[in-house]
């Protein structure tokens, strides 16, 4: 992915993921016993599985319907819109869930601006912390894994991160990430995907192998 194709924003790209990424985890989850659903999740402590998964819908139900109260999605509002989804069945949750993944899509492709995107990439990384929970495969890759990162290089370089490539062993062409620095060397990295997502949520890569020159892993996690 080239440098000029970071900047050209594809309004219906963050669409494409959610529904991709509905296709396949609404389905699995619905074949998983409730017992999972109260398993904890390491990339989110003190979260379960539901916590996270009522979190997700209950970010893309605001989204959807344009509810954006002064603190929101704050650690706080996070909080009580899981404690709000205290007493549904875990069906309901889903329910909920899938609604938002299906309807959120039109909605964030109609900011102009993209202030909404990041919304969807979100979303897409905590399909992976479930995934992972579980065991399931294709935490932080699967179907979606080309439209994500596709996001995160357009999320990185409007916010102004620092300038790295990515040497993917599973895409063939470099990924360009960040934005331009007139003091400071691009760095690099080389590794696989679902490890370079990993470093840009700030979720654990210990003991996956990858290169990363320039900078210090810690630099590059968007929700440091």
């Amino acid at each position: 992915m080239t440098a000029a194709a970071d900047d050209a924003r594809d309004p219906l790209l963050p669409g494409r993921l959610l529904t991709i990424e509905r296709d396949a985890l609404i389905p699995l989850l619905r074949s998983r016993p409730d017992a999972d659903f109260a398993l904890p999740t390491a990339a989110c402590p003190g979260w379960t599985v539901r916590d996270v998964l009522a979190h997700c819908s209950s970010a893309l139900i605001r989204v959807v319907e344009s509810r954006f109260e002064k603190g929101v999605f704050s650690p706080e509002a996070n909080d009580r819109d899981i404690a709000e989804r205290a007493d549904w069945t875990n069906a309901r949750v889903l329910d909920e869930l899938e609604r938002g993944m299906t309807e959120a899509g039109d909605v964030i492709a109609g900011r102009a601006d993209g202030v909404l995107d990041p919304v969807a990439l979100g979303e897409w990384v905590h399909a992976g912390d479930v995934r992972d929970t579980l065991g399931e495969p294709g935490a932080y890759a699967g179907a979606g894994l080309p439209h994500a990162l596709s996001l995160l290089a357009r999320v990185t370089r409007k916010r102004g991160h620092l300038r790295l490539q990515a040497d993917l062993d599973d895409v063939d062409e470099p990924l360009h990430l960040g934005g331009p620095s007139g003091t400071r060397t691009p760095a690099r990295f080389m590794g696989d995907a679902a490890t370079l997502v990993r470093l840009y949520t700030g979720r654990s890569a210990d003991g996956v192998p990858y290169e990363l020159m320039g900078a210090e892993a810690a630099e590059l996690n968007l929700y440091g």
